[in-house]
Formats: C-alpha cells, sequence, structure tokens
C-alpha cells in the first residue's frame, strides 16, 4: 500500500508536464536569443583591413557647417551638433538623381536629402550626449506611425540653413574578413527568432508584457477619450476645467 502511495505521488500530472515543456522550451529560445546578441556583438567588432589597392565606388552626399557658421564664434557648437544629425547618401553619379514618373512620362528628379530626426528614445539617452545648450536648436513634432498606428514624438534641428549639402568622391580603403562558419549560425538563429510565435516569446519574457489594446492611457486627453456627441459638456465648461487643473 505504501508502495502505491508512492509511486502515485511521484506521477507528475498534465498539467505539470505541459508547464515543464513550456519552461524548457523558453528556456532554449532566450538560450538562443542570447547566443544571436553575441554572434552580433562579434561581427560589429571584428576589425577592419586596409585594402592594398584603394578603389572609387560612386558618390557619397553629406552635410557640412557653412563657411561663415563656421568662421563665427559657434561653429565649433553647431559641427558638434552635426556630427548627430548627419545623413550620408550613395549614388552611382554625382547628380543624385531618381526617376519619377508625372503625367505618363519618367524623368530625372534630384534625390531629397534632410537630417537625421531624433527619436524620443535617443532624446533622452544618456548615451546620445545632447547638452542642454543643443536641446534648445531642437522643435518637438508629433506624427501618426500607420505600422504601430500610435502617435511618436521625434525631434528636428530648427535651423537647418547653417549646413549645406556637399558631394565627394566614395573611396573604399578598408574591408571586413567574412567568417562564413559565424555567418551561418547567425542566419540560422536570425531565421529561427524571426518566427512571429518565437519573436512574442521573446518580447515577452525579456521585454515584458506589452500594454493590452483594453488598457486605458492616463494621459488620454478629455475631448480624444469619448465622442462628441457624448460629451455633454459645454465648450465653455470644458475650458473652465482645465482652467481649474
Amino acid at each position: 500500500m505504501e508502495n502505491d502511495n508512492l509511486l502515485l505521488s511521484r506521477l507528475r500530472s498534465v498539467r505539470s508536464r505541459k508547464r515543464t515543456i513550456r519552461k524548457d522550451v523558453i528556456k532554449q529560445i532566450r538560450k538562443k536569443y542570447k547566443r544571436s546578441e553575441e554572434l552580433r556583438d562579434i561581427k560589429r567588432n571584428i576589425p577592419w583591413i586596409p585594402l592594398d589597392n584603394p578603389y572609387q565606388r560612386g558618390f557619397v552626399r553629406f552635410f557640412v557647417v557653412r563657411d561663415d557658421v563656421m568662421r563665427s564664434q559657434d561653429g565649433e557648437f553647431f559641427e558638434g551638433i552635426l556630427k548627430k544629425i548627419n545623413t550620408y547618401m550613395y549614388s552611382e553619379s554625382r547628380q543624385f538623381l531618381k526617376k519619377k514618373r508625372k503625367f505618363g512620362k519618367r524623368r530625372y528628379v534630384e534625390k531629397e536629402q534632410k537630417l537625421k530626426r531624433i527619436s524620443s528614445w535617443s532624446w533622452n539617452d544618456p548615451k546620445f550626449g545632447l547638452t542642454v545648450q543643443e536641446r534648445q536648436y531642437f522643435l518637438k513634432y508629433e506624427e501618426y506611425c500607420p505600422h504601430r498606428k500610435c502617435n511618436e514624438v521625434y525631434y528636428e534641428f530648427a535651423e537647418p540653413w547653417r549646413f549645406i549639402l556637399r558631394v565627394k568622391v566614395n573611396m573604399i580603403t578598408h574591408y571586413k574578413p567574412v567568417d562564413f562558419e559565424l555567418e551561418k549560425e547567425y542566419a540560422e538563429l536570425e531565421y529561427y527568432l524571426s518566427d512571429h510565435t518565437v519573436a512574442g516569446i521573446v518580447h515577452k519574457t525579456m521585454y515584458g508584457k506589452s500594454n493590452s489594446w483594453r488598457t486605458k492611457k492616463e494621459d488620454l486627453h478629455l475631448i480624444k477619450s469619448r465622442k462628441y456627441i457624448n460629451c455633454r459638456m459645454s465648450a465653455t465648461e470644458i475650458a473652465e476645467s482645465f482652467m481649474d487643473v
């Protein structure tokens, strides 16, 4: 009788076995994700090797500080800002043209190039290195993102006239050696982690749960939180309620 009770106590239920299998799967996914991060760092830190015979590969266009601004007392200040928001565009020709169809005809127009936007994450990141004085030259904007289906905040430089575009020959002087075994392992891990279910597990277990669509935002505006037809307060009453706050 005691042996039978001991045997029954050692038998695991179906729920317990499923829970153990799920934990093992999550553990393997986390292990592969960490390995993928390690391989990404290894690839990033591979040293560049100089070429014996450098060669030209098209042209590169980027922003530089205007000469008159550079000669002023704030020239180095704006040069420091430009290092954080500069953009580079590459082209096979010096004209930087693209095809555009208008009235059924194709014609070439110049490619538009703008300064880099600063996301809200980079704005608050101390590693980005924006000083208090540099922040005064940026304007805050909000734009709807159709992919994330929400409004995103970004910052743009308020005085882009201080910079001009310059075209330069794009010379290839260094190359990074390729480790085929490393690339193969990294590609296999990325293909596995790109699965919708696996990506959801990674996001949930390593970055925390996302906000549910049922969750109400605390900073939701009074007017946006409900339809106008359901709003019984007049415009004057709404304005007075805001003044009281």
